[in-house]
């Protein structure tokens, strides 16, 4: 039988006394991502299984997706059970042919017979299906788990291209070192465990003596502060707990600067107008197309990047990296927090298929549905509160990108016009977050004014 690498990737076949079982694995949705939640099983133990029938749901802290089945059989055991959480590469279930499958019944219905003495096996026996204490050494069986760190520390290959040994790499996430700012001694050019030691005696000897810094208060004292008020406790879940890390690093590592302007969109209003009402009826009998402010500040981003190709780029530790396409991603709202799905080539593509594109990307977000290469990446991000009446912010960057634009809400404003009279015109703030290792103040300056002359000129953007 055929499997594609996915399929590969999810199941394990092996050969047992009782038949052919296959294991049903922990999938990995994402270079990331260690951990899955099971939020429901949609088979039950001792349940048929066919080929494509979907065995489980698993939500990460980005997406949540139906896990199928490579296979038929019999779903012999749950290992795993709904609201559980599993590490990637854990066996969550066992599918077993229907030997297997009998056997399983057997042995579940009559408990009180004397268990059947085990083949004879290696040394190394079977590991049990829970993690092991930390203190003694677990031992591995082909036919169990693949078990995964209880922590990552990092990839073993840098965005520059150096390449880390496992060992260098905990040594430097415990002490807080940078593997970027090390220079490798390692054969061909790897940062070994040497190189992080000499960085962390380094660090030491320049530390000078510093005043005492009070802990942060934890959750406990935190708690005992409002004793007195009624409050509901809400547990972190891995979106949100995501969230919290990727800010905190963004904005101590990242060094933002922020540029606001007031763009007129008049124009822009009137060729979004023109184009709904010219959109052609769809079988439905609806227009095949209906056109937002957003999709038009998409497309003109998009353009202004292209313009200002200096700025279309990321923050790659030891390089920066710059693209030929316009890459957006684009913050969508979500229940416990947003998620930022990637429009790709914007500049290439019309305004009726970024309109489609986003409205499909946004629904399958909301309903965590996105796979990783949809979210991941993109050379720059917009943030658009305009719809909830937010006049201005500033928006965090999302790191390795080097630029995030904030759109405000439209309003109307009284402008001075050529002849030094006075009109009202629909005005627009928007505000651009820049990384000064990256954007300087003068390239984030040229930057915003191309995407303002695309704005109060529409029609240049599509040309």
């Amino acid at each position: 039988m055929h499997h594609s690498r996915d399929a590969l990737a999810l199941h394990r076949i092996r050969d047992t006394i009782a038949g052919i079982v296959m294991d049903v694995l922990m999938p990995q949705l994402g270079e990331t991502v260690a951990e899955g939640k099971i939020t429901q099983w949609f088979k039950s133990a001792g349940d048929t299984v066919n080929p494509g029938d979907n065995l489980f749901e698993i939500e990460t802290d980005k997406v949540s997706m139906e896990v199928p089945s490579t296979t038929a059989g019999t779903l012999a055991e749950i290992r795993v059970p709904a609201g559980e959480i599993a590490p990637v590469g854990a066996v969550v279930a066992v599918i077993a042919d229907g030997a297997g499958a009998a056997a399983n019944a057997a042995s579940a219905s009559a408990p009180a017979a004397p268990p059947r003495p085990p083949p004879p096996r290696p040394a190394s026996s079977a590991a049990p299906a829970t993690p092991a204490s930390a203190a003694a050494p677990v031992k591995l069986d082909p036919f169990f788990e693949v078990r995964t760190p209880a922590r990552n520390f990092g990839p073993a290959r840098l965005p520059g291209g150096t390449s880390v040994t496992p060992l260098a790499r905990r040594l430097a996430a415990e002490a807080g070192i940078d593997l970027g700012r090390i220079s490798p001694s390692g054969p061909h050019g790897r940062i070994v465990a040497r190189d992080v030691e000499a960085a962390a005696g380094q660090a030491v000897s320049m530390m000078a003596p510093r005043p005492p810094v009070a802990p942060a208060a934890g959750a406990e004292q935190i708690k005992s502060l409002y004793r007195d008020v009624p409050f509901e406790e809400l547990p972190l879940d891995g979106m949100r707990r995501t969230i919290a890390a990727r800010l905190i690093q963004a904005k101590q590592t990242i060094p933002h600067f922020y540029l606001t302007a007031d763009v007129e969109i008049g124009r822009l209003l009137a060729l979004r107008e023109e184009a709904n009402a010219a959109a052609p009826e769809g079988a439905d009998g609806k227009p095949a197309f209906r056109l937002s402010v957003n999709d038009l500040v998409i497309k003109a981003w998009a353009a202004a990047l292209q313009r200002v190709p200096a700025a279309n780029a990321v923050w790659a530790e030891d390089r920066i990296l710059q693209f030929k396409h316009s890459d957006i991603g684009v913050a969508v709202a979500i229940e416990g927090g947003l998620i930022t799905p990637v429009i790709r080539r914007a500049e290439t593509k019309t305004l009726s298929a970024i309109s489609e594109e986003m409205k499909e990307l946004a629904a399958r977000a909301r309903a965590r549905k996105l796979k990783p290469n949809e979210y991941q990446g993109g050379s720059s991000a917009i943030s658009n509160l305009g719809m909830y009446g937010v006049r201005e912010f500033s928006a965090i960057i999302n790191p390795p990108q080097a630029t995030i634009l904030a759109v405000g809400a439209a309003r109307r404003q009284a402008v001075e016009t050529e002849n030094g009279g006075v009109a009202f015109a629909s005005v627009m703030s928007v505000t651009l977050s820049c990384d000064h290792r990256v954007v300087d103040g003068a390239l984030g300056a040229e930057l915003l004014a191309a995407f303002k002359g695309f704005v109060e000129r529409p029609v240049t953007a599509l040309v």
